[in-house]
């Protein structure tokens, strides 16, 4: 049986929000749940002593715009599409970010694209089939050097259109040179949000349950993140984010703990 060629998995890390631990646990998840050789490469500009030395490491792409453009996540939706990222020109790469659960075999979903199309998860939170969620993604390197290009040459009107929804850029983009967006098959992704916690008020009293049985990647976009979720709470108490008000009464986890059976590093 001839030999499998290695998948190319990528993710970015700035800021203080994770750490090398959430790399160095993706990266064990991962490799737990497939049977092809695995090369992870980090993009971060982050002193990360703590790292997984197999992990390969690569600055942050830097764009050429002004620093006060250089926020949200457009350096990950826009940043990552350049067409010389990492030497890895023409390579199929699969972005995950940082914080999700992978819960089940990947290798259908490493298999699964075509050509040299973009595939993305169909946004649990939009209506129609115009926005993708960015928690993974996958291209072919080279092909998406467009949408970071566009974004260099004038940042300001995107960002007053999309604001902080950096995914719908992406989309959007996509959309105009493909006429359409490629959708992982819906059961391999769910939401913590929507697929786990219960509704508003029983948030206080019942523990989230599992994903839906096929679950491949579990999502924890937005709060409660999975610290949080793991502690039962909806965000820590000092975030901007907090609970406050009424809102307390739907903002709310209890302590999940099967989310230690996946979220670790052996």
């Amino acid at each position: 049986m001839p030999e499998k060629s290695p998948v190319h998995i990528i993710s970015i890390l700035w800021g203080d929000a994770y750490g090398e631990e959430d790399v160095n646990i993706l990266y064990a998840m991962i490799r737990r749940n497939t049977s092809f050789p695995v090369a992870f490469h980090l993009f971060s500009d982050e002193p990360l002593p703590g790292l997984n030395p197999e992990i390969i490491r690569h600055p942050e792409p830097a764009m050429d715009i002004a620093p006060e453009h250089n926020r949200y996540a457009y350096r990950k939706e826009a940043g990552l599409c350049a067409d010389d990222l990492g030497g890895l020109q023409g390579q199929r790469v699969f972005f995950f970010d940082l914080d999700v659960l992978i819960m089940d075999n990947l290798d259908e979903l490493f298999a699964y694209p075509q050509g040299d199309g973009f595939y993305i998860i169909n946004d649990w939170n939009t209506k129609g089939d115009h926005v993708g969620q960015a928690t993974c993604y996958s291209f072919v390197v080279g092909t998406l050097g467009y949408v970071r290009t566009t974004f260099e040459a004038d940042p300001e009107p995107i960002i007053r259109q999309y604001g902080t929804a950096s995914q719908e850029y992406l989309s959007a983009m996509v959309i105009r040179k493909y006429g359409k967006l490629n959708f992982w098959p819906e059961a391999w992704f769910r939401s913590f949000k929507f697929h786990c916690l219960p509704w508003a008020v029983l948030r206080h009293f019942v523990t989230p349950s599992r994903p839906p049985a096929g679950t491949k990647v579990l999502a924890f976009h937005g709060h409660p993140d999975i610290r949080d979720a793991m502690a039962g709470r909806w965000s820590s108490p000092d975030s901007p984010k907090a609970a406050r008000g009424w809102k307390r009464i739907y903002k709310a986890c209890r302590p999940t703990p099967w989310i230690r059976d996946y979220w670790r590093e052996s």
